[in-house]
């Protein structure tokens, strides 16, 4: 089985080619080919997959490949993932600062910094899925690309159903919960339902019963996991339901800005740094073996403990904890993914997918974060119950964003731009979102025509 990764020197690809390593199955994947534009990115990051295949003494690892010619990437290929930047992390620090210097929230896939991601993103996501359809058209598409609904979305325009976007948030929450409860995580049903990056778990069935009752009433066990921290036992009891960690941003947006704004660097800022030291260092012809994967172990760790700090120091939450360091396992839902579709293994798993009228709020086509069943024919969405208002609220009001975004990168329309950014609900003002438009047009030379 031969599977393409866009994006091959994207950071967290060692992730997926370590999961591979450990995949020793009949039928699993045979070789990897790596694409990317930056010629420097492949040869760093292929040196670390090197590193990774000689440190696990697998005598048949994956073969591995590099190129930056898309269709020779895409030929013959069974499986994609992609997983792009358009426009690198250089990209997400000016999506940050220009946000920030409105006073609205600049994070990569939530508020204003999502829709400048998106609108630069759909077009290119666009593109690759008509490569697909033409040179690889018995390809599944697996998309990791934030935003990752909206990209998903966007790709279904050409791919149908055959790409499915994935995203490691909810698995790491369902996680969390099932072992605080004293289950194993694949024992549990987890209830999860709503967008990428907006979404709650409203049940945890534990051998048939609902345990999340008993969580909730909880107070000690709710602090002493990441969501519960952010958010706080009282919310969460207001809720009835935990929270993806994105939704932090809605529920507490003034002190989250305020954090940012604060803050000596953005996220942003600070992995394009923290980065370019990376592929410096694992790039580097003369090294001794293992080098290029410790440099990147160092990378990642440093890289986990700081993810959402701004988040954490607005709650006042501190640290991270141990507990909360370990990968979401995206790389392990896509392996899961895979094998199901290729082995028609059944898998139940939480993916970005066709609505198809499980949530009667959204139409057929919109895509939509839910538990789906996999098998050789793809993903099937399982029924779900209503979401209650305060989240229809939101869940439609960000879908159709979204569905503005598509709109405005579709026709290159400034007003579609401009109305994107002003219905979405971190943006507080008409007059702001059309400063982000020329913000955003003057700091992205692709978004140049917007002006």
């Amino acid at each position: 089985m031969r599977l393409t990764i866009l994006g091959g020197g994207g950071f967290r690809v060692p992730l997926v080619y370590g999961a591979l390593l450990g995949d020793h199955a009949e039928g699993r994947v045979s070789h990897v080919t790596l694409y990317d534009e930056d010629p420097a990115r492949l040869g760093a990051m292929a040196r670390v997959l090197a590193d990774q295949a000689a440190a696990s003494g697998v005598p048949d690892a994956p073969a591995v490949t590099a190129t930056a010619d898309l269709d020779e990437a895409l030929r013959g290929a069974d499986f994609v993932f992609s997983a792009i930047r358009v426009g690198g992390l250089e990209g997400r620090a000016a999506d940050e600062r220009v946000a920030l210097a409105e006073g609205v929230l600049g994070q990569e896939t939530v508020g204003a910094g999502g829709i400048a991601y998106g609108l630069r993103t759909v077009p290119v996501a666009r593109e690759i899925a008509r490569r697909v359809a033409r040179t690889a058209p018995e390809a599944w598409v697996i998309n990791f690309t934030n935003p990752a609904g909206l990209v998903t979305e966007a790709m279904a325009e050409e791919l149908g159903d055959r790409v499915i976007g994935i995203c490691d948030s909810p698995v790491g929450l369902g996680r969390r919960l099932a072992r605080l409860l004293g289950a194993r995580p694949e024992e549990a049903w987890i209830d999860y339902v709503g967008l990428n990056h907006l979404g709650w778990v409203r049940g945890l069935r534990i051998a048939g019963r609902d345990e999340l009752p008993r969580l909730l009433a909880d107070t000690a066990a709710l602090e002493s996991f990441e969501e519960g921290r952010l958010f706080g036992a009282e919310w969460l009891r207001s809720l009835g339901a935990i929270p993806n960690e994105y939704l932090h941003y809605y529920y507490f947006n003034r002190d989250t800005v305020r954090a940012y704004t604060q803050a000596e660097q953005t996220r942003g800022a600070f992995l394009r740094d923290q980065q370019r030291g990376f592929y410096a260092e694992a790039g580097r012809a003369e090294q001794p073996p293992g080098a290029a994967l410790a440099a990147w172990d160092r990378t990642r760790a440093e890289r986990e403990a700081t993810y959402m700090a701004e988040n954490r120091e607005a709650a006042g939450t501190g640290e991270r904890d141990a507990s909360d360091l370990e990968s979401g396992g995206y790389e392990k839902v896509a392996l899961a993914l895979m094998r199901a579709i290729a082995r028609d293994e059944r898998a139940t798993l939480i993916l970005n997918v066709r609505n198809r009228g499980v949530l009667s709020v959204l139409d057929a086509r919109a895509v939509i974060e839910v538990p789906c069943l996999v098998d050789a024919n793809g993903a099937h969405p399982v029924a779900v119950d209503p979401l209650p208002l305060h989240a229809v609220g939101l869940v439609t009001s960000v879908k159709a964003v979204e569905r503005e975004v598509l709109a405005a990168a579709a026709s290159g329309s400034r007003a579609d731009a401009v109305k994107a950014f002003a219905l979405h609900p971190l943006v507080d003002s008409v007059a702001v979102a059309r400063r982000l438009v020329e913000g955003y047009a003057a700091a992205h030379p692709g978004l140049a025509h917007l002006r």
